[in-house]
């Protein structure tokens, strides 16, 4: 079937729920726009393992603190809609705001609130945010019904969240972790990426050399959790253009802060910092993908979209 593109909630559950009847499989891919590599590892992913892969396109106003922020967030729907028929999506799902919260800009008087792993980092970070996220992924799942869903690494602690929120709400979702997607330096790729000056998207690449230099500590025999995190700290020091917000060696489970990193297959890297206006966020495993090689997949590399 070709790409159907739908604005409403009925239309859209509807359309996946005749699918299923058919006896085919779900593949969701939440995203909110501007499209790059990283969301088209995604939709190959899904693609792959799914007989019918819907793609959501929404900027979610619920999840963005800062005014400034949402009004600079990309918004190209057009080049998305592109990207979506060339890599094999079956249906994107764009709606207006009314339409997933009708009484806008009045929040919505019920809540989805996801508590534990939304908490510190970016949950501290960014108040309200994970309530932005759970809130949204809460009605997606809803509309899409049983399905794979699929979320990238990048954001590590969303997607500790929306496993999170898919588990206690007992929804029929497999919630999908797929790698990041990097550029040639390092840096992962994010919409909000462009953004940056030519100066500032230079030294936003120390963030992945700071987890990189993390790794190689604990590659090094080096276990203490404060410690590792100071590697991090010192790398993103170097770079006068970078504001660090925070550098942890994390339970790759709780989030919560480790003492000592005793298995390092279980923990996690997470580093965020603000690069001119622009905040970017960063993870990694412990241990390089190389030392992972028997547990995880490997990063993948840039591929050109558009």
């Amino acid at each position: 079937m070709g790409v159907e593109v739908l604005e409403t909630a009925a239309h859209c559950r509807a359309l996946l729920d005749g699918e299923r009847a058919a006896g085919r499989t779900v593949g969701l891919v939440p995203t909110m726009g501007a499209l790059h590599a990283g969301h088209v590892s995604l939709l190959a992913r899904a693609r792959a393992e799914c007989d019918v892969v819907a793609v959501s396109i929404f900027v979610n106003p619920l999840q963005f603190g800062d005014p400034e922020d949402i009004a600079h967030y990309p918004r190209t729907l057009e080049h998305d809609l592109v990207v979506c028929a060339e890599k094999g999506a079956d249906v994107v799902f764009a709606p207006p705001v009314a339409e997933m919260y009708p009484s806008w800009p009045e929040a919505p008087a019920t809540a989805v609130t996801v508590g534990g792993v939304s908490e510190a980092w970016e949950g501290a970070s960014r108040p309200g945010h994970f309530d932005g996220v759970a809130n949204v992924v809460a009605k997606l799942f809803s509309i899409a019904g049983p399905c794979r869903a699929y979320f990238g690494e990048k954001d590590f602690q969303q997607l500790a969240v929306v496993r999170r929120l898919a588990a206690d709400l007992v929804l029929p979702v497999e919630v999908v972790g797929c790698p990041t997607v990097r550029e040639a330096d390092g840096l992962a790729l994010s919409s909000r990426n462009v953004r940056l000056s030519p100066e500032e998207r230079r030294a936003a690449a120390v963030l992945f050399r700071a987890l990189s230099a993390a790794q190689a500590s604990v590659t090094g025999g080096l276990r203490s959790g404060c410690a590792v995190a100071q590697v991090m700290r010192d790398a993103v020091a170097l770079e006068p253009l970078v504001r660090l917000d925070y550098a942890a060696a994390v339970d790759a489970e709780s989030l919560a802060e480790v003492d000592e990193v005793s298995d390092p297959s279980s923990v996690r890297l997470l580093i965020a910092a603000v690069v001119g206006r622009v905040r970017l966020i960063d993870n990694a495993p412990a241990l390089a993908e190389t030392e992972l090689s028997e547990h995880g997949r490997p990063v993948r590399h840039l591929e050109r979209i558009g």
